[in-house]
């Protein structure tokens, strides 16, 4: 799930994306996930608690590596009502 995460650039670092699942701070399908190597298929939920934004993200697809902006948006479907601001034009 880390991994995923980092792919799919919800978080700058793998680090990062470690922590904050180790917090608390992400849910999948509505359960609580405390492991990093938690395995996520395609079709999950991803329920994300970043700063002050809920984001909800539908897994669609994974990446080999990490790659561009672009490239991570293709990964994932938004499903929370509002765009954070970090994806604002």
């Amino acid at each position: 799930m880390d991994k995923w995460l980092w792919h799919a650039r919800v978080v700058k670092a793998r680090t990062s994306a470690a922590e904050l699942v180790e917090s608390g701070q992400v849910r999948v399908n509505g359960t609580r996930e405390k492991s990093p190597g938690h395995a996520i298929k395609i079709g999950d939920v991803l329920t994300i608690a970043l700063d002050r934004t809920v984001r909800v993200l539908k897994v669609i697809a994974f990446n080999e590596r990490r790659g561009d902006a672009a490239s991570a948006r293709v990964l994932y479907e938004e499903l929370s009502e509002g765009t954070p601001s970090s994806q604002r034009n």
